[in-house]
């Protein structure tokens, strides 16, 4: 199927990216689309470098918008006819430089392809899940229909209601009429009390009835709520948890909020109907009345239950975070966060009337050192349906922040345990009161455990205490985790660490990525399944570099510098020197690789297949470069310009084939400069700046660089 129409099928909120790509005038959606077929089958990388090539095309897309006017014409589209002749008009901007017009289609085709690889990604993710959604889908299906049986029950038990009251009217006048008559003949007397007697048999039996329907409506209420707040509530807290830290968990809580919607609405009701008992006994009663018996014990049930679900229906949807941060749940003292909470029972007639108030650690442990902080800024919010993009009740706080206590904490009795800044973990609690029809709850929500730091240089260990709380911790409570920190297995941490670049760059890592991890932290083994990573081999051991140092200053130089070649799976990566040669040895002469260093932290490498004098291959390897590198020039423009020296002094670039068997330019020509060979602004710089040179004699070969810390080695 063709680019363009692959796009125009995609999702809404992708179609959305399509319209706002082309809300300009560089290339308007119109020629796009009308000659899409065409635009697709040309080569518009040749035509960017090459004048005459690019001045056909220029020439051909003229025609063709004649071509598509005459249509217009014929089929007497006037506003289509217009806007195609305003666009020829525009084009001829682009006569005296039609490589300027490829270079824009490359660049809008290329962005067209970003949103294809988003698409593709979302679905991909989809793909991942596709037997845990199975499941969820499932028990979803099943709650959903037990929703819909609870409705169904409630508007049975409204019914039932409505028949006991007019029986018990039968009853009541039938009752006074007979009290009204003097009857005086015993035998029709007798008749009379025979049919009031049989009445009230009646209506004994129904209200018996009644309170045990209402009973079983009660059970199955007990039933939703246990599945609720034990299942689907802390499934996604859980999933929560997870996506703080990179997981493409959904987390969405529309669905939840229907469902607490439901139950407590069905809990009022039902708090309605024995508030009617109550009114019709106070009309009708007798001996052993069931209503009477029963009555106090159901409401007590009921409002237990409800206030059960009112008291789980208050959470944090969004955890703090701040806008410059790494990820949530990372704040820093006088910086402001911000935090989302929601009330997941919507009553429409309480927007704006409950107020939630925020504080902070208000059971702090009692731990030598332990920092305590004041919560500073808009501390108290009504909760509103306007602040939410689905009309949930919602108390978004945008401007708290943090300011630490000049008293510390500890002191007598206070623990031995010592735990560093970004170890303390500390909770931010919200407080509201829930008030409607009678029932008063007051409702507590608390964050995930946040890390608090002073100093920016702190963050990067202070994320990495975060990734292991919530990839291991089902307590999210637990302020004392790292006094006793669990080991990570691998199967838990490998996916953490992909999820990391998942998130950063919409590509995780392939099991092959993942592999010279386990290789880099256990050796070879069979299996890695058993094998487990301690808290301290990840953040503490070979302070400054440890294992996060060197990972993170990976995943930072890959999100700042090389986001599009690593999403477009042109960067191998994680490889290690002993994998890159066995690989690079078996392929021809200027195949070549990219790895990322494995001693200096956020460096990246290439490696190439040479021939020595004998014909045997001869893997060369060019000294990592890093951000001082990659801030000055971009790396496909290093990759497209690097050249040696051969015997002869004769330049020569040796990369030609990305591994596996690319050609260069075929994998990286859409990202280079616009100009070429010496008109390149980079080419100069690397003249003069970035020259990698080699000198080959024909017996031995050694390197040396100019200017520059990138040394080529063998």
């Amino acid at each position: 199927m063709a680019q363009w129409d692959k796009l125009t099928e995609l999702s809404d909120a992708y179609t959305q990216q399509l319209h706002e790509l082309y809300d300009r005038d560089d290339f308007p959606m119109d020629v796009r689309h009308y000659l899409s077929v065409w635009i697709e089958k040309q080569d518009w990388q040749r035509a960017a470098r090459e004048h005459d090539f690019a001045m056909v095309l220029f020439q051909v897309l003229l025609e063709n918008l004649d071509n598509q006017h005459s249509r217009f014409v014929q089929e007497e589209s006037f506003l289509l006819q217009h806007n195609i002749r305003r666009y020829k008009q525009g084009f001829q901007r682009y006569l005296e430089d039609p490589c300027a017009l490829a270079n824009t289609i490359l660049w809008f085709l290329s962005k067209e392809k970003d949103i294809l690889q988003n698409a593709e990604l979302a679905e991909q993710v989809q793909l991942l899940y596709v037997e845990q959604e199975a499941m969820e889908t499932s028990s979803q299906h099943d709650l959903e229909r037990k929703m819909v049986g609870l409705r169904n029950e409630v508007q049975c038990m409204e019914h039932t209601i409505l028949c006991l009251e007019e029986q018990q009217d039968e009853f009541d006048f039938k009752y006074q009429t007979h009290k009204m008559e003097a009857v005086v003949d015993e035998a029709v007397k007798k008749k009379q009390m025979e049919v009031l007697q049989i009445l009230v048999n009646r209506l004994n039996d129904c209200r018996k009835g009644t309170l045990s329907d209402l009973k079983k409506l009660l059970d199955r209420t007990e039933d939703l709520i246990n599945i609720l707040v034990k299942k689907e509530l802390v499934e996604w807290q859980r999933r929560q948890q997870k996506a703080c830290i990179g997981s493409p968990d959904n987390v969405c809580l529309d669905q939840l909020e229907n469902w607490f919607t439901c139950v407590a609405v069905c809990l009022f009701h039902v708090r309605e109907f024995l508030g009617k008992l109550e009114e019709l006994v106070g009309k009708v009663s007798y001996e052993n009345d069931p209503v009477k018996t029963q009555k106090p014990a159901l409401l007590s049930r009921a409002d237990t239950l409800l206030k059960e679900l009112l008291k789980s229906s208050f959470v944090v949807e969004t955890q703090p975070s701040m806008p410059q941060g790494k990820g949530p749940l990372v704040l820093r003292t006088n910086v402001q966060f911000s935090v989302k909470t929601r009330l997941l029972v919507k009553f429409p007639e309480l927007n704006h009337s409950m107020k939630v108030n925020v504080s902070m650690d208000r059971e702090a442990p009692q731990i030598k050192g332990y920092r305590r902080f004041n919560v500073l800024g808009t501390k108290s919010k009504a909760l509103n349906m306007a602040e939410s993009q689905s009309g949930g009740m919602v108390a978004d706080f945008r401007h708290l922040n943090l300011k630490e206590q000049k008293s510390g904490g500890g002191g007598k009795g206070a623990s031995d345990i010592s735990l560093s800044v970004t170890e303390e973990l500390h909770i931010i609690y919200f407080e509201t009161e829930f008030e409607m029809k009678g029932v008063s709850v007051e409702l507590q929500a608390s964050s995930i455990p946040v890390v608090i730091i002073s100093n920016s240089s702190q963050q990067q260990s202070a994320w990495a205490s975060v990734l292991w709380f919530n990839m291991l911790s089902l307590d999210t409570n637990d302020v004392m985790f790292f006094a006793n920190t669990p080991p990570a297995t691998w199967p838990q941490f490998g996916e953490m660490l992909s999820w990391q670049f998942l998130s950063a760059t919409k590509r995780g890592l392939d099991e092959a990525q993942l592999e010279m991890i386990t290789h880099r932290l256990f050796g070879k083994k069979q299996n890695y399944d058993a094998c487990k990573v301690a808290w301290s081999k990840f953040s503490k051991e070979n302070l400054p570099d440890t294992f996060w140092v060197w990972f993170d200053g990976i995943l930072v130089m890959v999100k700042t510098y090389l986001e599009d070649l690593w999403r477009d799976g042109l960067i191998m990566g994680f490889v290690s020197k002993g994998k890159e040669k066995a690989l690079l040895k078996k392929k021809q002469r200027g195949t070549f690789l990219l790895r990322f260093s494995e001693s200096v932290i956020g460096g990246i490498t290439f490696s190439w297949v040479d021939t020595t004098i004998t014909g045997e291959p001869d893997i060369k390897t060019v000294q990592p470069f890093s951000k001082v590198d990659l801030c000055q020039i971009p790396f496909h423009e290093i990759i497209r310009n690097f050249q040696i020296l051969e015997a002869e002094n004769i330049p020569e670039n040796p990369l030609l084939y990305l591994y596996p068997n690319t050609p260069k330019d075929e994998a990286f020509g859409k990202y280079y400069s616009k100009k070429t060979g010496a008109d390149n602004p980079y080419f100069k710089y690397i003249k003069t700046k970035l020259v990698f040179v080699s000198k080959e004699n024909k017996r031995e070969s050694s390197f040396s660089a100019a200017v520059t810390s990138g040394n080529v080695s063998p």
